[in-house]
């Protein structure tokens, strides 16, 4: 067993939780991973068994205890999957599965919800523009279809509020969790009046909020039995995963932004005012101070693995090499890909556009192209989609974002990296680290546990670059006068709904 003391990163996301043991200075000293299933009883609707958030994470903390010394782990801290929540009765029984962020059932509710208040109210309180996206819609959604559940709601917890209640008995959250619910005042810092009322609503349903790296209370004994854990292990305030993945990777200023290459492509540049705009989605950081101006482009590696699924009828998990051959392919068709762009609003459109009903398109298809055409023009046409919006976010805040740093699935691909650098004239910085809402957890845990005094310190000593991939820049300039088609795409089609 290591005995250098250390702290516990652990970031329950969609699809599994996993955890690290991790150093003052960022050195990983253990890691362990367990999956979590997702249901989809009905088309577009996702949900999961919070049991299983629970259970995951006591098996991933219980392997931790084992491969280092539990008297040397100072605290730990939550990375969530944001948007997603469950409730509680009044025995603290789940009234029904939790509702995950994937989901669109409130498609319809949005808009009604949104008369009570009004969009721009909903705007300026929350920072989120009217969208599907916050829980606020699918509370409203379980109010008008699930009445009877609805009245036996003694708590709404998020998934930091259910691991925080299982891991010490207390009803408590990191604001940089409650802000993605679309229930919380992200200016005053506190749950919004105005939101609760229109639900019907108490705040006491809510839990406790308080910022990343407060400690909120030590493991229960019952807990320390299962884990292996210290009883008197602190936890600390996390964030959801997306803030956390921001520490995680230094992105604790405005020159560098974070972007995960997930399912969904997301992007944020911190900042210290809080501005609201249709440019992007405002969040607290999973730091001690700022904001983060967030970018979000539904259809990811989610429209790479619709075109090998539905498109060449593969399935890339019974041949995971088709990824590999397609890239091949790709690498012999020039920049522009013959003339073949793809506007990647496959899931419809977040930022700027906030339009749900936004659908994909091919422009310029041809019998001349192939499979490796389309291929690259959907890596293309994702990357000119972040130059689009990065340009809005930097013209709004009035700054230059220099560095882009990479992470999620689709980081692995330096094909793709090297588009999106030549094609938004950013250096692609690919961390040291890649678990980067692991790592931001555990920034916060060093904080709360007192190894650092401010999270910017902490994230200066805790992450590192293990590469930079540098734009070509005569290869941009080429790509501008193409991307100056792209931005006109949207605009042009937009009055075309089949």
């Amino acid at each position: 067993m290591k005995e250098e003391s250390c702290v516990i990163g652990l970031d329950s996301s969609t699809t599994a939780t996993k955890a690290i043991a991790i150093n003052k200075k960022g050195k990983v000293l253990a890691y362990a991973r367990q999956p979590v299933s997702l249901s989809s009883p009905q088309a577009n609707h996702y949900e999961q068994n919070p049991d299983e958030w629970w259970t995951s994470a006591y098996r991933v903390l219980r392997n931790i205890a084992r491969q280092v010394n539990p008297e040397t782990i100072k605290g730990l801290a939550i990375s969530n999957q944001r948007e997603t929540f469950v409730p509680l009765d009044q025995n603290l029984d789940c009234l029904r599965p939790a509702i995950v962020w994937l989901d669109e059932r409130c498609k319809d509710e949005v808009a009604r919800f949104s008369r009570k208040i009004g969009k721009k109210n909903i705007h300026r309180i929350t920072g989120k523009p009217v969208d599907y996206a916050p829980v606020v819609y699918r509370v409203a959604w379980m109010k008008r279809n699930e009445p009877g559940l609805f009245e036996k709601i003694h708590k709404i917890c998020d998934v930091h509020t259910y691991l925080v209640w299982k891991l010490t008995g207390s009803f408590k959250t990191s604001c940089a969790s409650a802000d993605p619910l679309g229930l919380y005042d992200l200016k005053e810092k506190k749950w919004s009046p105005v939101i609760l009322s229109a639900l019907e609503l108490e705040e006491d349903q809510l839990p406790r909020v308080f910022p990343p790296g407060t400690v909120l209370g030590t493991l229960s004994g019952e807990v320390s039995a299962i884990t292996g854990l210290m009883k008197d292990t602190l936890v600390i305030a996390g964030g959801g995963d997306g803030q956390a993945a921001g520490s995680g990777v230094n992105a604790l200023s405005s020159e560098c932004a974070y972007l995960n290459l997930g399912t969904a492509v997301v992007s944020g540049v911190y900042g210290t005012q809080y501005r609201t705009t249709n440019a992007f989605r405002t969040l607290n950081t999973c730091a001690d101070t700022g904001y983060y101006y967030e970018c979000s482009l539904r259809a990811g590696t989610f429209a790479i693995d619709w075109f090998i699924k539905h498109i060449l009828g593969t399935d890339p998990v019974a041949q995971p090499g088709i990824y590999r051959e397609l890239e091949q392919g790709a690498r012999q068709v020039p920049a522009g890909s013959g003339n073949l762009l793809y506007l990647p609003y496959l899931c419809g459109v977040m930022n700027p556009y906030w339009d749900s009903d936004a659908r994909a398109a091919f422009i310029g298809l041809s019998s001349s192209h192939a499979s490796a055409h389309l291929y690259r023009a959907i890596l293309e046409g994702i990357a000119f989609e972040l130059l689009f919006t990065l340009t809005l976010v930097e013209k709004t805040i009035r700054t230059k974002v220099h560095d882009l740093a990479a992470i999620g699935g689709g980081a692995a691909s330096d094909f793709w990296c090297h588009i999106i650098a030549d094609i938004t004239g950013k250096n692609i910085c690919l961390p040291a680290y890649t678990e980067a809402s692991c790592l931001g957890a555990g920034i916060a845990a060093a904080v709360g546990a007192g190894m650092y005094s401010s999270f910017k310190q902490a994230a200066k000593e805790m992450t590192g670059i293990k590469r930079i991939i540098e734009p070509d820049m005569a290869q941009h300039r080429e790509y501008q006068q193409i991307f100056n088609v792209y931005k006109g795409i949207y605009p042009l089609l937009k009055r075309i709904r089949i």
